[in-house]
């Protein structure tokens, strides 16, 4: 494969021709006149492939109205098809196993991550399990013990929903939508959420247990909503080293001091801040506190947010692109990702930057997996 006339992201934007083969980048330049497939990309832009360490949109494709659940094959296929429209060639699907049932609850989380590992081979995007552990969760922890020794999952995370849950417990607007999930009546939910609760003294040790498997296993682990310095240093302790929206900026601070890797939503960026009062990610990029974006709940604002991001002003392009391409990728330990070189895997998009940015083809290990413009493949 060919891809010719475009612009390329190397450190900036270079108009260069490259050569695809066996799934790899195999040179920069002058194209080959032997190509079994050309695609003239000119007044195109050709960008590393995003690299996706959070995102849970896929959820609305299992249960897209509480308590309406489709077939799992079918859902993650259809994922799929919107992670490849945006440019997405490396998913980490979100997976959240809570104490909770339904749709967070064990069984969907044991289903997920067989039927994730069954499809992957004839999915278009690399997709991989984002195991988002709730930390009262107590009873799965061996479990997942198992899983990160057998490497099924890519990375794990550390939630705490249950505080937020205790303290939203007479809030109806918030409540009401995690009762709607687990099938359970709102008595039934509460009364959970107590006895849950009370289990709150074994957690430090749990999480400290399933951080140091991680560990072993090689399995990058982020915390998600540090709500405070301190929080951020006890998890640094546990060698949790990715720092998942985190809640203040002094927590974000906290975080840069170290030089760790810190990830805020995608969404955030294209509506101009935060929905639930957390920083505001495109401040957070211009003041060195944002490594990483990530789709969080809404796969098509990945590829927007760094066009927004340099058409503001927070970071150059290339600057802005690595937010979604090589930061995540060599914060998650895949090296062979999210640059444009000789050697690396083919992950490619093609963008049409004007007038409002949009993904034109996807490629994912050397092959074209999404087309939304034939005209690239014009003669």
């Amino acid at each position: 494969m060919e891809i010719i006339g475009a612009k390329v992201l190397l450190d900036t934007l270079e108009t260069t021709n490259i050569s695809i083969m066996d799934g790899q980048i195999a040179a920069l330049g002058s194209a080959a006149a032997s190509a079994a497939l050309t695609i003239r990309a000119e007044g195109c832009l050709v960008l590393p492939g995003i690299v996706d360490c959070h995102g849970d949109a896929f959820e609305r494709h299992i249960m897209p109205r509480p308590g309406v659940s489709f077939d799992l094959d079918l859902a993650l296929r259809d994922a799929d098809r919107a992670l490849l429209a945006s440019g997405i060639t490396t998913a980490f699907h979100g997976v959240t196993w809570s104490w909770e049932p339904g749709l967070r609850g064990a069984e969907n989380a044991r289903r997920l991550v067989e039927r994730i590992a069954a499809l992957k081979p004839e999915l278009g995007a690399d997709t991989r399990f984002h195991m988002r552990h709730e930390t009262f969760n107590l009873d799965a922890e061996e479990e997942i013990g198992v899983w990160l020794e057998q490497g099924r999952i890519g990375v794990l995370a550390f939630n705490d929903h249950t505080e937020g849950t205790l303290k939203s417990r007479h809030r109806p607007d918030k409540i009401g939508k995690m009762v709607e999930r687990t099938g359970l009546s709102h008595d039934a939910f509460m009364e959970l959420v107590d006895q849950v609760y009370a289990r709150k003294g074994e957690v430090a040790g749990s999480v400290a247990r399933l951080a140091e498997r991680a560990g072993r296993a090689g399995v990058p682990i982020m915390s998600h909503d540090d709500m405070s310095p301190e929080m951020r240093r006890e998890h640094r302790a546990l060698g949790i080293a990715i720092a998942e929206f985190p809640i203040n900026e002094e927590t974000a601070r906290e975080a840069a001091a170290a030089n760790e890797a810190i990830v805020f939503g995608a969404p955030n960026v294209v509506r101009g801040g935060s929905h639930t009062g957390c920083p505001a990610a495109e401040e957070m990029v211009r003041e060195g506190l944002c490594t990483i974006l990530a789709s969080d709940y809404y796969y098509p604002a990945l590829p927007l947010a760094p066009f927004l991001l340099a058409e503001r002003g927070a970071a150059s392009f290339p600057a802005a692109w690595k937010l979604v391409s090589e930061n995540p990728a060599t914060a998650l330990g895949l090296t062979d990702r999210g640059r444009i070189a000789p050697g690396l895997r083919a992950d490619i998009v093609i963008v049409r930057p004007e007038p409002t940015p949009r993904v034109a083809a996807t490629i994912v290990g050397g092959r074209l997996v999404h087309l939304a413009d034939p005209g690239l493949l014009g003669g």
